[in-house]
């Protein structure tokens, strides 16, 4: 929630959080894309219209690149036992396929480039997202990438 409403994620109450959440879920589109291993949920994508997700735009290092209504993948999680297995490949071409049915001209991500800095990273790495085709339209820092896959032109 914290890229839908900013700051003020801290600063309220959990439960109203979850509600705001809730909320989200049940509006369209919906806010992500679950990965499971049988019943167990094992990894999380945000990907939503770019517009849903106002923080990127407070944040120099991962304002617009143009005007494109693009579609972002902001932010990503794999349980810790399933890291290294996959799975972020597999949210990837799920997020992929969930833009392309959106009719979005493209998916951006913004994840971290572990060549540069080897912070660990909520929104995945960039070899992981050059390995399924997103290409580096902007970088504004070193270790912070821009990368986007043109669903037009890949289609």
């Amino acid at each position: 929630m914290y890229g839908r409403i900013g700051s003020s994620y801290r600063k309220r109450p959990g439960e109203e959080n979850k509600a705001a959440f809730r909320q989200a879920v049940e509006n369209s589109p919906s806010p992500g894309i679950l990965a499971f291993d049988g019943e167990t949920a094992v990894g999380w994508c945000q990907v939503t219209p770019r517009d849903a997700v106002p923080w990127l735009d407070r944040l120099w290092q991962l304002r617009r690149v143009d005007d494109a209504p693009v579609w972002s993948l902001s932010c990503l999680y794999v349980r810790k036992r399933y890291r290294r297995h996959g799975v972020t490949s597999h949210l990837i071409a799920a997020a992929l396929e969930a833009a392309r049915r959106a009719n979005a001209p493209a998916l951006e991500a913004y994840p971290f480039d572990a060549d540069v800095s080897p912070s660990a990273s909520g929104c995945g790495y960039a070899s992981t997202f050059a390995r399924a085709g997103f290409r580096v339209v902007a970088r504004r820092v070193p270790a912070r990438p821009i990368m986007r896959y043109d669903l037009k032109q890949n289609a």
